[in-house]
Order: structure tokens, then sequence, then C-alpha cells
């Protein structure tokens, strides 16, 4: 806290671990939250973006004046902008176009060439990912960071996110959940985690459309629900991340209960964070009334509301979405917007 840090890449990491006091009293366990809200990009993704830059420097395939290439549903991108930008590479960013306006604004501000592209199955040729890596091979002096199934994500996680929980918690730490998109965060900080407390339960949280509930429970990869209005996680495989993640259980956590989360954690808490955030808390609590009273159940707040807020601040979107009810009573003078 009292130190001088060298550029962006300094400042990523050692974010804080916030107790929820209105959870952690209705659920008589100390809900905590990891808040990756407030590193320097505005994302637990800035730690993957970092190491997945550093493994293709360090294997000498990204050299100076290079590009770096990435499909990413935005906070991944994001994070690349602000390394590239730091280090002095081009950065490329191949996103599915459902994605959110302000995600789109924050790349390009940063400087990144943004390719929208249309929302298939990874199955599909034209699936994001497929053409950052087909750019990537045509295009001289140029990397694809893959973080999907580059395990320098996982490894991110492994050398700081689960070091700061065991710290910060000193070692007190019953469980802890989130979402998955990568598996770098989940798988990472599963691993360290458990090599240090072999009994702590990790349970991966899942939104609906995303395989990975039945995986865990019934080890079939057969989606749940239709689909989320959360970005960036669910799955439709096993990513390299996530293989072999030491995962206990898994929870599937409808929209309705992440929204009505995201409204709960700003009027209670005074945290404004996205639906991810919102869906990882709503499983911790899950986790915590499962566990009992007396346990700690810790979770990730990934980013800001503000990456999203022209959706889940509007009438309008909430209720084309089916979702405006999700809303609590007491809290929908919070809908700001038409």
């Amino acid at each position: 806290m009292h130190r001088i840090t060298h550029g962006f890449i300094g400042t990523v990491g050692n974010t804080p671990l916030i107790r929820l006091g209105t959870l952690s009293k209705q659920t008589g366990c100390n809900i905590l939250a990891k808040a990756e809200f407030l590193n320097p990009g505005g994302s637990v993704k800035d730690r993957a973006a970092l190491y997945v830059v550093q493994d293709k420097e360090n294997d000498g395939s990204l050299r100076p004046g290079g590009t770096v290439v990435e499909g990413t549903a935005g906070n991944t991108g994001i994070g690349l902008a602000h390394v590239c930008a730091a280090k002095g590479y081009r950065c490329v960013i191949y996103m599915p176009d459902t994605q959110s306006i302000e995600k789109i604004q924050a790349l390009r501000v940063l400087g990144a060439d943004v390719r929208p592209v249309p929302a298939v199955p990874f199955t599909d040729p034209l699936n994001y990912n497929h053409q950052a890596k087909d750019f990537a091979l045509s295009t001289p002096n140029a990397v694809w960071t893959n973080q999907f199934d580059n395990i320098a994500n996982r490894l991110a996680h492994y050398e700081t996110t689960g070091p700061e929980i065991f710290a910060q918690t000193n070692g007190d730490v019953d469980a802890f959940t989130c979402a998955t998109g990568t598996g770098g965060t989940l798988a990472g900080t599963a691993m360290f985690l458990k090599q240090k407390k072999p009994n702590v339960r990790i349970v991966l949280a899942d939104p609906p459309g995303s395989v990975l509930y039945r995986h865990v429970h019934d080890n079939v990869l057969e989606r749940t629900g239709t689909g989320s209005v959360t970005e960036g996680i669910g799955q439709g495989r096993v990513t390299e991340n996530l293989h072999g993640a030491p995962i206990d259980d898994a929870v599937h956590v409808e929209d309705i209960r992440s929204i009505a989360m995201v409204y709960r954690l700003l009027r209670d808490e005074g945290i404004f964070v996205g639906a991810s955030s919102g869906l990882n808390v709503a499983a911790a609590v899950q986790v915590a009334q499962k566990l009992g009273p007396g346990h700690t159940v810790v979770t990730i707040l990934c980013d800001s509301a503000s990456r999203y807020q022209t959706r889940l601040f509007s009438r309008s979107w909430l209720d084309a979405k089916g979702l405006y009810d999700a809303v609590p009573e007491d809290c929908r003078n919070l809908v700001s917007l038409p």
C-alpha cells in the first residue's frame, strides 16, 4: 500500500478482500469478495492478460513492435489493450457482436483494433476465437495469446489470486466459488488453495446456457437453460485452463438471481458491479447456506457495472429480457435509464 509501482504492469493484482456485511449477517458466514474491479484495467482479466503476454515474450514468439491478437468477450481484451500500450505492442481484438457498447468503446479508446463478429458456437470456423487465431497466423510478428487454452492464464491466478486470498484470510477459507469462461480464475485459484488446504471446497458457479454445471455433476457436456445476459462466463466445452481443476461441486445460477444480486450489492453494500459478479455472489450465498453458519466463503467481483450500465440499469432492456421483476422493489429507483 505504501510502495511505488512500475507503471500499469506493477499495479495488477493485490486487490482488497471485502466482507459483504449484509449477506454475511444473513447467512451467519463470512462472505468475502475479491475486489477485482479495482485492478488498473478494471477487471479480474488484467491478471490473465499480463501473464499470457509475458508467456509469448518468454517463448520468443512475441518480439518488439509485434502484434497481440485475441478473441475475447471484452475484459481480457481491455486488459490486453492496457498491457500492449504499456509494452509497445499493437493489439487486435476479435469479439462477439453481442457484447456491451461500453466494452467496445473502451477498447477503441485504449488503441485496440476491435473487430466485432457474429456470435457463433466454438464449433463454427467463424467463431471469434478461430478468426483471431487465423489473423495472427497470417500476420508477421503477431501472436494469438489463446486465453482459453493457454495455461499461463490459470498460472496467473495460481501465482497471485490464490496466494492473496490465502494470506488475506490467514488461511481461514472454507470454500471458493466463481463462474468461469476461460477457466483460469477458478482453476488457478483452486489449485493453489487446495495445495495449501486440501479440505477447502471449490464450487463452480454456472449461468444458463453453459455445459459446465452438468459436466461437474453428471460428466456430460449438456447445457442447462438456453442462454444468459451475463457476459464472458459460461462455456460449451472444457478448456485447457479448466482441465484437471480440483472442483468439488457446481451450482446453477439463473439470471433472475444474478440481476437481483447486482442491485442488492449496490443498495446494501454500495458496490457497483456487473452481472457476472452478481452471479458469483449469489453462488457464494448458496454455498454458505449449504455449509451452514460459521464458515468463510470467498468469491470474485469481476468488474464494474460501468461496463454494462446502459443495459443493467435500463428499464427497456430489463423488460426486453424479462428481468425487470428480478429487481427488488426497494431497488427499483436505481433503474435510472429508459
